[in-house]
């Protein structure tokens, strides 16, 4: 990967530095470290690169109009960007701690400024997640919480995900990836587990990125219905659904084994 210019360098203090390298037509957020935060291909800077990112949005195969979308954690704000653009009857929200993310984000990954649809926060996903003023109103929890050392998510407590459930609406949906120390992903999964009424995973991409949807309320799931709804989300976002289909109907045989 090519050096970090200064100017490519936003570090204000008491947070992790955010930077960016580019390889091959590609341009990598990092937190302090070697590790990838996002990326963005720099000929298609409105798609999704990384292939666990786009998982992230699966819940496509379950809701077609969402109204609210939220991101707890920017990355290189590929999903806020996506969601953005791609559902324009959606209001869509993000809380950010790091104010040197949604800084690099603005100046080198395309993030537009707020406006009336797009509300990106500084702020502790946490807090945002507890407020009640958030409770029943978000169709779409998207979460991918990292901080410089990617040992797996930062918040990661039945509390955390009791608040997550509680600020969904009646079919509402989350997204997660769990990454890192494999220690985290049992303990995830569980925690989750305690809370939704389903919860269900992806076969482990690049990475050991490891994408989990969980259902406030569980879906029926017809297949036929899915890849049928998976192929017009190819034709109309470029998004490899049926892939996510067949891992679904994966995980679902290797539970009934």
């Amino acid at each position: 990967m090519s050096a970090t210019p200064a100017s490519t360098r936003f570090d204000a203090p008491g947070h992790p530095p955010a930077t960016i390298t580019e390889f091959k037509g590609v341009r990598f957020m990092h937190l302090g470290s070697s590790w990838v935060q996002g990326a963005m291909r720099l000929a298609k800077p409105d798609n999704i690169e990384l292939e666990y990112v786009q998982m992230m949005m699966m819940w496509m195969l379950f809701l077609d109009h969402p109204k609210h979308i939220v991101q707890l954690g920017l990355g290189s704000a590929a999903l806020t960007k996506f969601s953005y653009q791609r559902f324009p009857q959606a209001r869509v929200t993000v809380a950010e701690l790091n104010p040197n993310v949604i800084d690099v984000c603005h100046a080198h990954f395309g993030l537009p400024p707020n406006d009336a649809r797009l509300d990106v926060r500084q702020m502790d996903a946490m807090d945002f997640v507890l407020d009640p003023a958030n409770h029943g109103k978000v169709d779409v929890l998207q979460v991918d919480l990292y901080d410089e050392d990617a040992r797996g998510p930062v918040l990661d407590s039945p509390e955390f995900y009791q608040a997550c459930l509680d600020c969904l609406s009646e079919d509402g949906i989350m997204t997660t990836n769990v990454f890192g120390d494999f220690a985290n992903y049992d303990k995830n999964l569980q925690n989750m587990e305690l809370v939704f009424d389903a919860v269900v995973w992806l076969p482990e991409v690049h990475d050991a990125n490891i994408v989990v949807v969980a259902f406030k309320r569980a879906p029926s799931i017809d297949f036929s219905v899915l890849y049928e709804r998976a192929g017009a989300i190819k034709k109309s976002m470029n998004l490899p659904a049926k892939n996510w289909v067949a891992g679904l109907k994966g995980w679902m045989q290797d539970q009934q084994e």
